[in-house]
């Protein structure tokens, strides 16, 4: 799957610009924008869906986390813009409908999604295989980071083995819902994004008539 178009391109909250000094046009901008806003609205969703599906809490005894994929997701195809704005309303949003103290979750969300971007063109982002292995990475890192900013707080977590079983099941489930926000996206990209056309109208058995010189 390749995740190729305006989403991928551009200085505001894209990412990338063609050069040094490169005019960036005001389509690009706006499907960029469009693109961020996109994500912050699959982020409320995941948080949503997080705090009120019960069905794998009630299985499992643990509950799903979707922000890590999507972070994945937005950390290899937007830029540093993106990754902010996706961590501080996505952090924030998980906070408020859980027990942690408000803004917890947003560094470990950033710093997860800054080392991704800083990174990307290193990883095969379009390899279904690593698109897992990265949202297991970051599924198991953020709650590992959340958890160091609550030991140093005020009232720190209760621990036990049922969390430890806690933590593999979210990393395991982070991970395979990784590569389902990479193909909803690309998805949208396609059905939204403007696809010039690649053909040519030269016909190679066209005969051209020549006339006296």
């Amino acid at each position: 799957m390749r995740l190729v178009g305006a989403w991928s391109m551009g200085l505001v909250a894209g990412g990338l610009a063609a050069g040094p000094g490169a005019p960036v046009s005001r389509t690009v901008l706006t499907m960029n924008w469009f693109h961020t806003l996109l994500l912050l609205v699959a982020a409320f969703i995941a948080v949503f869906v997080s705090a009120t599906f019960n069905g794998l809490r009630w299985v499992a005894w643990a509950q799903v986390d979707l922000l890590p994929g999507l972070m994945v997701y937005a950390a290899l195809n937007g830029g540093l813009v993106t990754v902010t704005l996706l961590a501080v309303a996505g952090g924030v949003l998980f906070d408020s409908v859980s027990a942690n103290p408000l803004g917890a979750s947003v560094l470990p969300l950033f710093a997860v999604g800054w080392v991704l971007q800083r990174y990307r063109r290193l990883i095969l982002r379009t390899e279904v295989v690593a698109q897992w292995a990265l949202g297991l990475a970051a599924s198991a890192a953020v709650p590992v980071l959340t958890l160091v900013i609550l030991l140093n707080s005020q009232s720190p977590p209760l621990l036990g083995w049922l969390s430890l079983w806690q933590w593999v099941v979210k990393a395991l489930v982070g991970a395979a819902l990784t590569p389902v926000w990479f193909w909803l996206f690309g998805r949208l990209d396609r059905a939204l994004n403007y696809r010039p056309q690649t053909g040519t109208s030269f016909r190679p058995d066209r005969e051209i008539k020549r006339g006296r010189q």
